[in-house]
């Protein structure tokens, strides 16, 4: 694994389990410092005796905007500034549209957008001061193409892929990178950790259907712990890319997925034309 030329200082959320547990643990293993979140920093006490003043655990539920302010001070007061934030915090609402009450809807949004969004506007004063400074968002495939049951959740990826698109552009004057991780499929347990609908037995074909789709595009459970060395590459990298899949498969589900969108805009060209109108003055 590479080693950066001076140690960075990171903010993680959702480093508690799942991807970003593996993440700590590279990025700290590598001589870097970390602030690292969770709602239960218990599960942090390990590498608060590992890695000792590298390591600034801290509790938060990004869903609270506050709170996600004062974590992002309270780093850069112990660290003297945040080079490196990875907006990795989330949940996975697995259910029809119709099936998700309004409630868990707008829980789904808080965390996994807005909880994102507040935490990306915290830093970006500090790294526009110093002229650098790396974001990371943890999007996924499903920020790219829609499946059934996963209309939700895909929603506030699609949501985090437009802002995060805009902001690349907005700062990128000021030296500052953005790039949108987009995993693939990777046996974490977001599911099962996240909340759950009732279902309907109206959508039962919904949910066969989202299965049968990624069994039908060949994706395979890749192993989480090596995606941090990607991770760490995409850091390192002079100039990163603006998004990135992490597995693989998926490059061919967004050729047909693109190919079908491109192939339904122009057999209804005409009604797009016929929505124009004529030429004023003709």
């Amino acid at each position: 694994m590479s080693k950066a030329m001076t140690p960075r200082t990171w903010f993680l959320t959702g480093a508690s389990r799942g991807l970003g547990a593996h993440w700590a643990e590279a990025v700290l293993a590598r001589g870097d410092r970390l602030a690292a979140t969770a709602r239960d920093i218990a599960a942090l006490a390990p590498l608060s005796e590992r890695y000792g003043d590298h390591f600034l655990p801290l509790r938060l539920d990004v869903s609270d905007t506050a709170a996600v302010r004062d974590a992002v001070r309270s780093t850069e007061a112990t660290f003297g500034g945040i080079d490196v934030l990875v907006n990795n915090a989330g949940h996975m609402l697995v259910g029809a549209v119709e099936e998700v009450e309004e409630e868990q809807a707008r829980a789904q949004m808080d965390v996994n957008y807005f909880g994102a969004l507040a935490a990306t506007r915290a830093v970006l004063p500090g790294m526009r001061e110093r002229r650098a400074g790396r974001i990371l968002q943890v999007s996924s495939l499903g920020g790219l193409v829609a499946y059934p049951a996963l209309g939700i959740y895909q929603a506030t990826k699609w949501a985090l892929e437009a802002m995060s698109e805009s902001l690349a552009a907005e700062v990128a004057a000021h030296g500052i990178h953005v790039t949108l991780i987009e995993p693939i499929m990777f046996p974490t347990d977001l599911a099962a950790a996240s909340p759950q609908v009732a279902q309907d037995p109206a959508y039962a074909h919904a949910r066969q259907a989202l299965y049968a789709g990624a069994e039908a595009a060949g994706f395979t459970p890749g192993d989480p712990a090596a995606t941090s060395e990607a991770l760490l590459a995409i850091v390192d990298a002079p100039e990163p890319p603006l998004r990135v899949l992490f597995g693989t498969g998926g490059l061919e589900a967004l050729r047909t997925e693109y190919a079908g969108r491109l192939a339904g805009l122009e057999q209804w060209d005409h009604l797009s034309r016929l929505a124009q109108g004529k030429p004023s003055g003709s």
